[in-house]
This record gives C-alpha cells, structure tokens and sequence, in this order.
C-alpha cells in the first residue's frame, strides 16, 4: 500500500528537503520528490506543517504512572509505550535505577522478552542507569546497593535481557571502572558516566577505555571550578562523546544549556527526559525506586532532602524548549531529539532518521515546534 505525504519541510539527517512529498510504501519510508510522480495517488496533505522523524528517549524511567523497576513488562508495552507516541517519541530505552540485583536482572528478562509486543514506541534496548556509583552526587539512586562494577554481575543481567541492555551507567571512581569500561565497551556495550564526584582525570581515563555518554550533564556530577575541571568540565573538552541534557527549565539553566552546546556542538547533545511514573499525570506524591517524592510546578523532588528526581519532561517539549530559549535552530533541535541520542546509543541502524527502507515512524510538527501528529509504520497514531 502505497501514500505521500505532502509537506512544507522535511528533515532529512543530512539536509532539510523544501516542500514536497514523501513516499510511504507498506509502512516504510520511500523516495521523496518535489512534484507529485503519479497521478490519482493517495496524498496526505500537511500543507503549513514539517516532517520530522520520531523522536527517541534514550533515558526514561517511566510515564503514565509506570515505572520499569516495578517489573511489570506488560505496563511498559502498552501503558508506557502507548503514552510516549503522545510525546511524539517511537523509539525509547526502558531505563532502570539502582535496585536490588535479583530484581535488575527480572526487569531485564522480562522488558528482552515482551519488547516486541510494544503496542505504540518501540523498545530499542534497555538502559541500566547504575548502579555502580558514589555516594556523593547520587540523586534519587539508593546508595545501600551502590558496589563496585563487576563483570560477572553483567554477564548475569545481559545473559537475563538476551544481550538487550544497550547502555549502562557508571562512576568513573569506583574500583576497577577502567577495566570495566575497556570489557563492556569491546562487547558493544555503551558506557555512560555520572551520580559521580570523579575528577576530569578519573573521568577521562574512562572515556580513554571507551565511555562515551554523561548521564544528564550538569546534574549528579562534579562541577567545574578553576582549579579542577570536574565531571563538566570532562564532558566539555573530551572529543568524540555525547552529553545527555534535560532541556526543561529545572535541571539546567539555560544559559548553561548554551556553554555545553556552544562547546562540544549539538551534534553532540542528546535530549533526554529523565521521566519518572508522574510524566503525564497530575501533582502529587509518588514513588522512585524505593523513595518518595513530591511533583509541583513541573519539578519531581525527592520528599526527604528536596533532591531533584528524575522529572516529569516530556522529550516533545525539549525540543520546542530549545528552539524557543534560542539555542538551536529547528533542524538542530530535531537532530538533538532523535538522532544524536540513536547514535550515543549505537541504534540508529534502527531509528532516528529518515530514510528510504526504514519504518515510517515520524511526526508532524507546525512552524512553532508543536507536535500535531505521531506516526507509526507509516500509520497516524495520535493527533494532537
């Protein structure tokens, strides 16, 4: 079955193509042309809007009340999933926190091996954020399971989700993290480093052995002083890495959104939302892991300390964020928002872009970076 899409704009990886029509054959992308190459075709007219590709949200713990350390792979597939679509999001990593190790491994199994029953975003791999990290900036992670990381231990968790976890996060400090990174990342695995107060020389003898991701820079990490560069100042000036950022006006100033972009290029910024089960629900109380936390005025906190907490961001919403506070422009905002964060995480063979072959997984959005529409194997999903 065969359609066109007709748009003002359509953001390619490498390009942005004017207005035209692009090809959808059987639920994949095809060709695009600037003329219409077949008469009585059936067209799909967006006139006034622009194409873009589904986002992507390499970290996210949840939505919709759904969180993935429950270990209820049956709300992740349908509630979680069928939520994120709404987000205009059609890829995602289910992220897990720092948590008992039996109960890792059960999460892992059971996301490897219902994933492909995801009724709306599709589960690309698993992110284990820790639980190998320091006590000092650990944010919400539980520090009574924090250990140093083992590679016996990940065997356990990978042999469990079927080689599905794609990222894992870890403290640059801890015992053996060098050897650790090395292993992992000769297996394909990408490491990622933050809830860590290393120094830039502990953070860059790992990014030498391989990491190559900074688990929502600014936040849970060593700052930057004049007299020690830190965790930031290691994301800043070390080549060939990927910053995650929560771009939601909390986490981040964005001013400092602006240094970090202006300083390692937003071809190297991943938008992420750090989602907790309250994404999409109502202020209130809920829980994170194993602690409390209180969400007002779109900000997620723990109860006991008033850490920030994940957050309740949704990954459409950065995108316009970042074109709105000026700091990208609305290709450079797409690319942050879905392919940048499928490279840092090594799936963009299956998502984050537009290209003839593909799934048509894409969104439509209006000249103010509103999400109008989410679509999904070349089929309209939600409608704003």
């Amino acid at each position: 079955m065969k359609k066109y899409i007709l748009a003002d704009k359509f953001f390619y990886p490498n390009r942005t193509r004017g207005k035209g029509y692009l090809e959808i054959v059987d639920g994949k992308f095809g060709r695009y042309f600037e003329t219409l190459p077949e008469e009585n075709a059936e067209v799909v007219d967006y006139s006034g809007k622009w194409i873009a590709p589904g986002l992507v949200d390499t970290h996210i713990h949840g939505m919709l009340g759904v969180d993935v350390m429950d270990n209820k792979p049956e709300d992740v597939t349908t509630i979680m999933s069928e939520g994120l679509l709404k987000c205009g999001v059609t890829s995602f990593l289910p992220t897990t926190l720092t948590g008992d190790y039996d109960l890792l491994e059960e999460v892992a199994r059971g996301i490897a091996e219902n994933k492909e029953l995801a009724t709306g975003a599709k589960i690309q791999g698993i992110y284990f954020e820790g639980p190998h990290f320091t006590e000092e900036h650990k944010g919400a992670q539980n520090p009574k399971y924090f250990e140093n990381p083992s590679i016996e231990q990940f065997k356990k968790w990978q042999k469990a989700a079927g080689g599905c976890i794609k990222k894992i996060a870890i403290a640059p400090e801890r015992e053996g993290a060098r050897e650790y990174v090395r292993m992992l990342s000769e297996q394909g695995v990408v490491v990622a480093l933050g809830h860590s107060n290393a120094t830039y020389e502990q953070a860059a003898d790992c990014v030498d052995a391989g990491a190559s991701v900074w688990v929502h820079t600014f936040n849970g990490m060593r700052g930057m002083t004049h007299r020690e560069a830190g965790m930031v100042g290691a994301a800043m000036t070390l080549k060939h890495t990927f910053a995650e950022l929560i771009c939601d006006g909390h986490h981040v100033e964005p001013v400092a959104c602006e240094v970090l972009m202006d300083k390692i290029g937003r071809d190297h910024i991943a938008l992420i939302t750090d989602c907790m089960r309250a994404g999409a629900m109502p202020d209130g109380e809920y829980i994170l892991g194993e602690f409390p936390v209180v969400v007002a005025q779109g900000m997620a906190r723990l109860k006991e300390g008033a850490s920030l907490a994940g957050s309740v961001l949704e990954l459409k919403d950065a995108l316009k964020n970042v074109v709105a506070w000026n700091l990208a422009t609305p290709e450079e905002a797409v690319e942050m928002a879905s392919l940048i964060p499928a490279v840092s995480c090594k799936i963009d063979d299956k998502c984050g872009k537009i290209m003839a072959g593909r799934d048509a997984d894409f969104i439509v959005l209006d000249h103010e970076m509103n999400l109008c529409e989410t679509y999904l194997n070349g089929i309209s999903r939600y409608k704003a």
